[in-house]
């Protein structure tokens, strides 16, 4: 077992006299430096401070990491793949604010360099259905590290992430099956916190759901090579809003939505959604039919409220697809996708079908548009700022 290293470097506090009152102001914070590597085995705290991350650190079961406001971790893809990985069990609090976030980069700033958060926890999935339609419940993580996942744990509690910001993630695992994310959830719960996260240019998805019941407020996905948001295995939150993506330079779906063909009665909820795409924003592959705002494929479903999407203008691109006839049949015909209040800022084409072999309809009263939608709603901040860029200025 590899030792968790951690060095602190103080700085001497400097104290000043307020001259409206008594107390001291602290006008030069402590800062801290240090390694962070191996199995994190005992629940530690770090303090505000600049860290490197070396190799995939593991939080194990019944133990938490904590990180201070205003913490900066740096990866480098030089040293192997690294990722901050907490298992079933664990949990990671990291208690930034908008003004201070926890910035989590890598040194060579290049998309794909490290893999990112990783979070596993014990609530429902529905990873497929056996012969018998009998649901499949567990399934093998495909970031590289084979942890199975699924539980009957609703609740799980994974900690709690407050402006946090992920940079240049997404490794690809050179297996050439298995990948990484800006953040990936693996059967997290309700019980667990997100709010104010960013992900940055990764070479994957910005957010990765993968089953459970967790729900994410106030994201930004910029700049992702694959999908802004993507999820699979029934995952289920239901108190999801403010979601914001810009795909600039390469990306493929502004939401990639499925259920791994499953007929569920569950579905997710969000609310408050932008989807933008920049002028010349090409595929990742250069796969031409990888290019909508929203697509639904294998059964996924779910209610979308208050959709702002432009940008989706290119040959073959659509607001909102229909992949398979599947999905058409179980979900659309009987109402669990709904789209409400959805704007089109441009011409982009409303919705689509995926083959020629079915047409997608939906129920007026299940898609309905709006011109005075507005999308999701962020406060700006240092937590939304990377190298000067604002990112939100395009929201």
């Amino acid at each position: 077992m590899k030792k968790l290293v951690f060095s602190l470097a103080l700085l001497s506090l400097v104290f000043t006299s307020c001259t409206s009152s008594d107390s001291d102001v602290i006008t030069t914070p402590p800062s801290a430096t240090g390694e962070i590597t191996g199995d994190v085995t005992v629940s530690k705290t770090y303090t505000k401070g600049t860290y490197s991350l070396s190799g995939t650190v593991r939080v194990k079961t019944g133990v938490t990491l904590t990180f201070e406001a205003g913490s900066i971790i740096t990866a480098d893809v030089s040293n192997g793949t690294d990722a901050l990985l907490i298992e079933n069990g664990g949990k990671l609090n990291i208690s930034g604010t908008a003004a201070e976030p926890v910035v989590f980069t890598e040194k060579s700033k290049t998309a794909g360099s490290w893999g990112g958060i990783i979070m596993f926890g014990d609530a429902p999935i529905v990873a497929g259905k056996m012969a018998d339609g009998t649901p499949i419940t567990t399934a093998t993580s495909e970031d590289g590290t084979n942890i199975v996942y699924g539980g009957k744990n609703p609740a799980h509690n994974g900690g709690s992430l407050k402006y946090v910001r992920v940079e240049y993630a997404g490794k690809k695992i050179l297996d050439g099956n298995s990948e990484m994310n800006g953040f990936s959830f693996y059967s997290v719960g309700s019980g667990t916190t997100l709010e104010n996260l960013v992900s940055y240019k990764g070479a994957d998805d910005g957010f990765e759901f993968y089953g459970g019941t967790v729900s994410a407020k106030n994201l930004v996905s910029y700049g992702n090579t694959d999908d802004s948001f993507d999820w699979q295995d029934g995952w289920q939150g239901q108190e999801n809003t403010n979601w914001y993506a810009y795909q600039t330079g390469a990306g493929n779906f502004g939401m990639e939505i499925e259920a791994k063909s499953v007929n569920n009665a569950f579905f997710p909820k969000v609310s408050n959604i932008t989807l933008r795409r920049a002028a010349g924003t090409v595929t990742e592959a250069g796969n031409p039919l990888e290019i909508d705002a929203i697509q639904f494929k294998k059964e996924g479903n779910g209610e979308y409220s208050n959709i702002v999407i432009s940008g989706y203008t290119s040959t073959n691109a659509t607001a909102v697809r229909i992949q398979d006839a599947a999905t058409q049949t179980n979900q659309v015909a009987t109402g669990k996708i709904k789209m409400l209040n959805v704007k089109i800022a441009d011409a982009t084409p409303l919705w689509g079908a995926g083959a020629t072999t079915f047409t997608a309809t939906f129920l007026p009263i299940n898609f309905t548009t709006s011109t005075s939608a507005n999308g999701a709603i962020l406060t700006p901040g240092a937590w939304a700022i990377v190298d000067g860029v604002n990112l939100l200025s395009n929201l």
